[in-house]
């Protein structure tokens, strides 16, 4: 079902929940847009991964804490997530953009809901130029700058008026990014952290206002378009030097002071007494030891940028073959495993992190993988880890499946004796031609597509969308096979799920021997949670 929003009335703990939650799924959506774009200040394509993983540790953050409506407690989860999961360039400066925004929000005041909106936009590009040795214009400082301008001179006292002026403020910024960068102009291309701070504050939007925001495809800028990786920036540094610094406030000027000689784009962010230390470097090692120096350095993460675009450009080719599959339930993930893959457990109310499927990919030991979502919400978190691996020389591909019934079908076509290209051509196209259904509880009253549901009626979800309602998990089951037979089909999958009713699948196949005695049919406990019956037909 369609997402119901509900517009915010204040900037309070369950706005800011909903805004981060909203923030990763659009992140998620944009990540490849983005990575795209990214030309400066390195062209490593990576910026959108950046921007989504440092996201993703706000929301694994405050999905670990329950949501208790403290608005201090959830701010502070906020700016520690995305302190820690910072990377980049651009994910750095967005955890020290939302950082100033948060030092407003915590601070409040009584200008009301629209004045702390205004206040905490200052302060955050504020802290954006701080956070930065030297800021260059036409990039995400340009485009917050943009908002916050835009917000100020917005007449209207209303929450979502202003909040409509910020994201109006930073299309139009970044709309002009290739007019004040020559990197950007040369390339064609508007700048890629710019781009990922529209979709931030679109989040925003949709959350003051109740509303969809979709602002449709970018303005082209005038210039032929090019991949970023293409780009050449000659004579830069050769390294990205990353890591979390335990260290006194008094530290940060000496720590500052012995990296800005070594490279550029050197960013050190955070506060009371945890800092995130990012600059590029040729010399490694005397930027890690600035840090030893000064504190204690960990998580330390070093990136060559000339293998990064390499990668991207052209993968490894690597001696064995490995899949990953994401698998909602016990009963799914034993049959993934008998099939050979890697398993990593996750579903509905237990998304797996983007750390855990790229752990899983590493730790396959092969130099080529194939990965293997199980819904559409797993599916930017796989192609998030699946960068990652790229850039440290794997051979990387996601199969965009979005069911496990897809994931099943996949690797029942998977042979590793093919060509890499042959085997995930062959996987994808076996999950794109099964159709998946689901049964399921509604939770709470909808709007659907076929009528108005209530708390605790059966839905039968065809390709994501409903199409019964109902109050019995047998009725509907027989409905939606029958819809999905209509068009053909070989084969059906039935897999259980933990509050399938008892003798659910006996009566299944009997109702497909008697009304369908052509196709085939396994019957599988997959033992998952919140979906009665998965269904497939191939």
């Amino acid at each position: 079902m369609a997402t119901e929003w509900v517009a915010a009335q204040a900037l309070d703990a369950a706005a800011v929940r909903a805004w981060c939650e909203e923030c990763l799924a659009r992140l998620g959506a944009a990540r490849e847009e983005i990575d795209a774009l990214n030309v400066f200040p390195v062209p490593d394509g990576d910026t959108g991964t950046n921007l989504f993983l440092t996201i993703e540790s706000a929301v694994e953050e405050l999905r670990s804490r329950p949501a208790d409506g403290d608005l201090p407690r959830t701010i502070r989860a906020v700016t520690h997530g995305v302190l820690l999961g910072a990377r980049g360039n651009s994910g750095v400066i967005l955890s020290q953009i939302i950082r100033g925004a948060a030092e407003v929000l915590l601070a409040g005041g009584s200008t009301g809901p629209s004045g702390l909106l205004r206040a905490s936009l200052r302060r955050a590009s504020e802290a954006g130029y701080q956070a930065v040795a030297h800021p260059v214009e036409g990039t995400i400082l340009t485009v917050m700058r943009g908002a916050a301008e835009a917000a100020e001179a917005e007449a209207s006292d209303r929450l979502d008026d202003v909040a409509r002026a910020a994201a109006r403020g930073a299309h139009e910024a970044l709309e002009r990014t290739p007019e004040q960068l020559e990197a950007l102009r040369r390339a064609g291309v508007v700048d890629a952290g710019g781009r990922g701070l529209t979709v931030v504050l679109d989040a925003l939007v949709q959350v003051v206002t109740g509303e969809r925001v979709d602002p449709g495809p970018l303005k082209p800028s005038g210039q032929p378009r090019v991949v970023a990786a293409e780009v050449v920036r000659p004579g830069g540094p050769a390294f990205e030097v990353m890591y979390l610094l335990e260290a006194d406030d008094h530290a940060l000027p000496v720590l500052r002071g012995e990296l800005e000689p070594l490279g550029d784009s050197l960013l050190v962010v955070g506060g009371d007494g945890l800092w995130n230390v990012h600059v590029h470097v040729d010399d490694v090692g005397a930027a890690i030891e600035a840090g030893i120096r000064c504190g204690r350095p960990y998580r330390i993460r070093v990136t060559h940028f000339g293998e990064q675009v390499a990668h991207q450009r052209a993968g490894r080719d690597g001696g064995t073959r490995a899949v990953v599959a994401l698998a909602p339930g016990e009963g799914i993930a034993l049959l993934a495993a008998e099939a050979g893959a890697t398993v990593v457990r996750g579903g509905p109310g237990h998304r797996p992190s983007t750390r855990e499927v790229l752990e899983a990919i590493q730790t396959a030991h092969a130099g080529e993988v194939v990965v293997l979502p199980n819904d559409r919400d797993t599916l930017p978190v796989a192609e998030a880890a699946a960068e990652y691996a790229r850039a440290a020389g794997l051979r990387v591909a996601v199969v965009p499946s979005r069911a496990s019934v897809q994931v099943l079908a996949a690797l029942a076509v998977h042979d590793a004796g093919r060509r890499f290209e042959d085997d995930v051509v062959a996987m994808a196209s076996a999950a794109r031609a099964t159709r998946h259904g689901e049964i399921t509880h509604a939770s709470r009253e909808a709007l659907t597509s076929v009528g108005v549901c209530r708390a605790g009626d059966v839905l039968g979800l065809l390709d994501d969308d409903v199409a019964f309602i109902g109050s019995d998990v047998e009725d509907v089951a027989r409905s939606l096979l029958d819809r999905m037979l209509a068009g053909g089909g070989e084969l059906v999958t039935v897999v259980l799920g933990m509050d399938a009713p008892p003798g659910l699948g006996p009566a299944l196949e009997e109702h497909l021997r008697r009304s369908h005695r052509e196709v085939e049919v396994g019957v599988f406990d997959g033992g998952q949670e919140h979906y009665p019956v998965l269904l497939g037909v191939e």
